[in-house]
């Protein structure tokens, strides 16, 4: 998978790389999907929900420039995967996932292989996590509509990355926001964020 779906396709950061090799992404899984973990594309893990497929977890990881020592944020745990992979480049990660059951199984997984630097949250992802900002990076794995949401640039550090898709006019792209700048970074297809209303 490093060598093949990864390398090969512009993952350069040897931290995300050594990560992805780290982490093993079957366990994430339901028992009868573990054969599939290491394919090329998304896997449906209950709830109408996804685990991105491994280059897409590594891109986001990359594009997030962690040096190692940073609080990330992630909205949408889904299976707890990226959750893993982000715990491995940084100091912390505190994950939010909607579904309470889904945030229990990552939570388990998590636990049983020691990752003990992810906190995972129940609740409305796009709030953020006021009380644990400013974030040194936050990475939002469901599709925003036009832009991320505001509370969560409120909680981005200066200097730090916001990695969302994002739907503008029926077309998904990976953005990158950071200081104000926002850069499209490749086309891509995401659950929806959906949002509690305010």
């Amino acid at each position: 998978m490093v060598e093949r779906q990864l390398r090969r396709r512009g993952i350069e950061d040897e931290r995300v790389l050594a990560a992805m090799e780290e982490v093993p992404r079957e366990l994430f899984l339901p028992e009868d999907m573990r054969d599939r973990a290491y394919r090329d594309g998304a896997l449906r893990i209950g709830e109408g929900q996804t685990m991105s497929q491994p280059w897409i977890v590594a891109c986001m990881a990359q594009l997030l420039e962690l040096k190692g020592d940073e609080t990330v944020l992630e909205v949408g745990t889904g299976s707890g995967y990226a959750a893993a992979v982000l715990s491995r480049i940084c100091g912390e990660v505190i994950t939010i996932e909607r579904f309470e059951s889904l945030a229990e199984g990552a939570r388990q997984v998590l636990s049983e292989l020691g990752y003990d630097n992810v906190e995972v949250r129940v609740g409305d992802g796009a709030k953020g996590a006021p009380d644990r900002a400013p974030f040194g990076g936050i990475s939002v794995t469901a599709t925003a509509l036009d832009a991320p949401p505001a509370p969560l640039f409120e909680q981005l550090a200066p200097g730090a990355a916001l990695v969302c898709p994002v739907d503008r006019a029926g077309r998904e792209l990976l953005m990158r926001y950071r200081d104000g700048q926002e850069e499209a970074i490749v086309p891509v297809r995401f659950v929806p964020l959906v949002a509690d209303e305010p």
